[in-house]
């Protein structure tokens, strides 16, 4: 939704529903900015050696050998 729209619908309200829409933002930003805080970038490469793929790791299945004959 674009901020036009929300402006108009907020300016279409009645003034006691304006007053809760804006309670509920209130709300809102500080949950927003609380989730941003928690998420911290990770480092690249923590797990760099620990996972090997096979070689083969894109071959067909056997246990699909009997549907693509």
């Amino acid at each position: 939704m674009k901020n036009s729209e929300i402006l108009w619908k907020h300016n279409s309200l009645p003034h006691h529903l304006k007053k809760e829409f804006d309670d509920f933002l209130n709300e809102l930003v500080p949950k927003s900015e609380s989730k941003d805080k928690l998420i911290e970038k990770r480092p690249l490469g923590l797990a760099k050696g620990l996972i090997k793929i096979r070689p083969d790791f894109e071959g067909p299945l056997e246990d699909f050998n009997y549907y693509m004959n």
